[in-house]
């Protein structure tokens, strides 16, 4: 088992990237806004209003109720050891991974499982509740659009910060064929129905 030592100061970059109105032509480059939530762990205190404020959007309706298991940003809390990990939901996968590693912090051994943003069948982090559909960070879209993700708006340390920018990539065009698996992979999962009744909740958020 591989034992990873982190300085005691971190500060974690995770993204998630969007195209603004441009046409997909694979190959050919294009420039798209690439919208980024840094998260700096020294300025985080475990208040969990992140939480609170995911939860309370993606309700439906919209802000009718608060269940952090909604959430699609969870805190990993040591209140020994005064430390907080914020994680965002990342993409799903269908297969338990075989990653290992320990990292230590403070004294204190996590399994590499404890800072994952994946939904994957080891654990229950970031499944809906009502459906067990995963979740994934969704920057808070909505219409009119939010002048910054709900967690950012509510972290009062500045934990959470968010910023755009700009930037030429090749892009790559997603197939009917890959969407079909992705759909086939989670319908496997979850079943038809539990899906059709997670975008008819989808299609009614409001």
């Amino acid at each position: 088992m591989m034992k990873v030592l982190l300085p005691k100061r971190l500060q974690w970059k995770k993204k998630r990237t969007r195209v603004k109105g441009v046409a997909n032509v694979k190959g050919e480059l294009k420039k798209k806004i690439v919208k980024e939530i840094k998260i700096d762990l020294d300025k985080c205190i475990g208040c969990r209003a992140c939480e609170v404020a995911c939860s309370a959007f993606h309700a439906n309706p919209k802000y009718s109720s608060t269940n952090p298991a909604r959430s699609r940003i969870r805190v990993m809390i040591d209140d020994l050891n005064d430390s907080y990990v914020p994680i965002r939901a990342g993409d799903y996968t269908p297969s338990e991974c075989t990653g290992r590693h320990t990292y230590t912090i403070n004294g204190k051994e996590y399994r590499e499982c404890s800072f994952c943003g994946v939904s994957c069948p080891s654990r229950d982090y970031f499944k809906e509740p009502d459906s067990g559909l995963p979740l994934k960070c969704d920057m808070c879209e909505d219409d009119p659009p939010q002048s910054e993700p709900l967690c950012v708006q509510v972290c009062r340390t500045d934990a959470l910060t968010y910023e755009e920018r700009e930037e030429e990539v090749e892009e790559e065009e997603v197939t009917r064929e890959e969407m079909e698996i992705g759909l086939e992979s989670l319908a496997n999962k979850y079943g038809l129905q539990k899906i059709m009744d997670t975008l008819a909740r989808m299609s009614q958020k409001g």
